[in-house]
């Protein structure tokens, strides 16, 4: 009986089992993403995911652990010098699943599985605040923002009428200089015409 067994043998033997995890494990890490099954994906997320966790702690016993892992010194230097500090503040969930479609040979079901830290398309390298919401909140802000516009309408009036008065205020004086040069020149001229009839 197989009571309690209940991780995917992905019909493998232990040993190529094992070798073939570590094995997308560290191409996981050097290439950040790579193409595989569904099932070997799951499986491959459950073997690399505690490895992570552990180089989250850089000390010699967790590079020992991890490289008794991986197999490989260059995966382990890239999941320590550059994984660990992008995944610091992450408690779990390292990698993400999407489903690509069926293999066209065997109608495998596809998918890719990546770093989500390493992902700058869905912006996983941004760590996203968490923000509340209420129903209540929403019509504040919507109060407040009506007030705003409303007292920007009021200074935008305020000022337009104030360009206006300036606007008469300097027409009127235009028209007062022009009557007064032409009350002048009538003037002048009438007494021109006075002089020439004496």
């Amino acid at each position: 009986m197989r009571h309690g067994k209940k991780f995917n043998h992905l019909g493998r033997k232990t040993a190529h089992r094992q070798a073939m995890l570590a094995n997308m494990a560290s191409s996981l890490i050097e290439h950040k993403r790579i193409n595989t099954t569904v099932a070997k994906a799951k499986a491959l997320r459950q073997y690399v995911e505690p490895l992570i966790t552990k180089s989250k702690d850089d000390s010699t016993h967790s590079r020992r652990v991890c490289f008794s892992y991986l197999k490989n010194k260059y995966a382990v230097t890239e999941l320590f010098r550059e994984i660990a500090p992008k995944v610091a503040t992450r408690e779990g969930g390292y990698t993400r699943i999407i489903k690509t479609g069926y293999r066209l040979g065997d109608s495998a079901e596809m998918c890719m599985i990546e770093l989500v830290d390493f992902n700058d398309i869905y912006g996983g390298s941004e760590k996203k605040t968490k923000t509340r919401r209420s129903r209540r909140g929403g019509a504040k802000k919507v109060a407040d923002a009506a007030t705003e516009i409303a007292a920007d309408v009021k200074d935008a009036a305020s000022d337009a009428a104030e360009a206006v008065a300036d606007a008469a205020s300097d027409a009127a004086e235009e028209v007062k200089n022009v009557a007064e040069d032409i009350k002048n020149k009538v003037d002048g001229d009438d007494a021109a015409d006075d002089k020439k009839e004496a």
